[in-house]
């Protein structure tokens, strides 16, 4: 079968390479990374600080745009870079058969989509909103948009086509025995505050730590920390012996993936108590991969990833944490027998739906469906 050559337009926030833990830059670099196994030839437009093996890079600016010196005018200079990278990729894409754009926001290179002759893919990898919608409307005609769950599909309600995100279900794996010691939470702390100057929770931490408390269960906590003030407000008072926070509360995850997975084998469920309409939430098929059923709130793609009482429960937000704890009693009351088959049932349906290989077939199969089409 023929071999792609495939340009990808990557973000340009932080770099790329294999230890990556931001979710957006996994899916890139074990696209990417999939796709250069089967035999095609990748490239990805990205800062020149980033490295995939295989993959060639043609770097955009010398550092993330996060970890560049400060300058006097920061959006000036990162929408400066983002206009480079698109142009860039509409200069040299004659050495392509197909463009899939990954870059934040997704919205700005179909600006300059009517430059290209070949087909472009879009994934939208971002919380479908108003401005997203009122930004794609003018253009979507011009790339072939892809959503990352049908609840964003929904959501966006233009021309489009799912494709579920994957993950290495090689590295988070099944432990060899079932240790259930404590709760666990893995996300994003935001920096975004509401008119009030109250911290927003869209990851819900704070729902988890409650439900803990509640219970006197020990909860772990991992992820990293947009502004400082969330984690002095609303998450060291409550660390004590039984909730603690693992790792060093920084704006970057400093945790190895490997350390997150012992984490995710080692814990009786993931707590999912988000306050957003999550278009993916790549931290539950990375849980269930581990064998480590979910309870997570009943919005976003939630109930397409999570199978109610057969991989974990889905939850009524507007039960918010009495729903969540009432979960919670539910894994621990569990027999041995019980858990082990929700934890089978966990690891089947990621193998199954949401596996890196999946994920990397079902773009391989669009990308050829479009350039036939042309």
């Amino acid at each position: 079968m023929t071999k792609l050559r495939i340009g990808m337009l990557a973000p340009l926030r932080r770099s790329l390479n294999p230890t990556t833990t931001v979710s957006r830059n996994r899916i890139i670099v074990d696209l990417a990374t999939g796709l250069f196994k089967k035999g095609h030839k990748v490239t990805v437009f990205a800062s020149s600080d980033s490295y995939i093996p295989g993959i060639e890079i043609v770097g955009i600016s010398k550092k993330g745009l996060n970890f560049l010196p400060p300058s006097e005018n920061p959006f000036y200079t990162e929408t400066a870079y983002i206009s480079h990278e698109i142009m860039e990729a509409v200069i040299h894409q004659d050495q392509f058969d197909i463009i899939h754009n990954h870059m934040y926001p997704e919205f700005l290179p179909l600006l300059a989509a009517h430059s290209y002759t070949i087909p472009v893919v879009t994934t939208i990898h971002a919380q479908v909103t108003q401005e997203l919608v009122m930004a794609l409307s003018d253009t979507y005609k011009k790339t072939h948009l892809v959503c990352i769950s049908k609840s964003a599909q929904k959501r966006l309600n233009l021309p489009s086509v799912v494709i579920y995100n994957g993950i290495d279900i090689t590295l988070f794996s099944k432990a060899t025995s079932i240790k259930r010691s404590y709760f666990l939470f893995v996300g994003r702390m935001s920096k975004v505050k509401d008119k009030s100057g109250k911290f927003l929770d869209p990851k819900g931490v704070r729902d988890a730590i409650m439900a803990a408390e509640r219970l006197g269960e020990e909860l772990r906590i991992v992820g990293n920390v947009e502004d400082r003030a969330f984690y002095d407000t609303i998450i060291a008072p409550h660390l004590s012996l039984k909730i603690k926070f693992v790792g060093e509360p920084s704006s970057e995850q400093k945790l190895k993936r490997e350390e997150i997975a012992n984490l995710y084998q080692n814990a009786k469920a993931l707590l999912f108590p988000i306050h957003w309409e999550e278009p993916f939430g790549l931290v539950m098929t990375e849980s269930m991969a581990c064998g480590t059923p979910v309870l997570a709130y009943k919005r976003g793609s939630v109930p397409e990833i999570v199978v109610d009482s057969l991989t974990g429960y889905t939850i009524d937000p507007i039960g918010g944490v009495d729903g969540l704890t009432e979960a919670m009693k539910k894994i621990n009351s569990l027999s041995t027998n019980e858990y082990q088959k929700i934890s089978d049932n966990c690891r089947m349906r990621i193998e199954e739906e949401f596996s890196a290989e999946k994920m990397v077939e079902n773009y391989e199969k669009l990308y050829r469906k479009l350039i036939g089409e042309r």
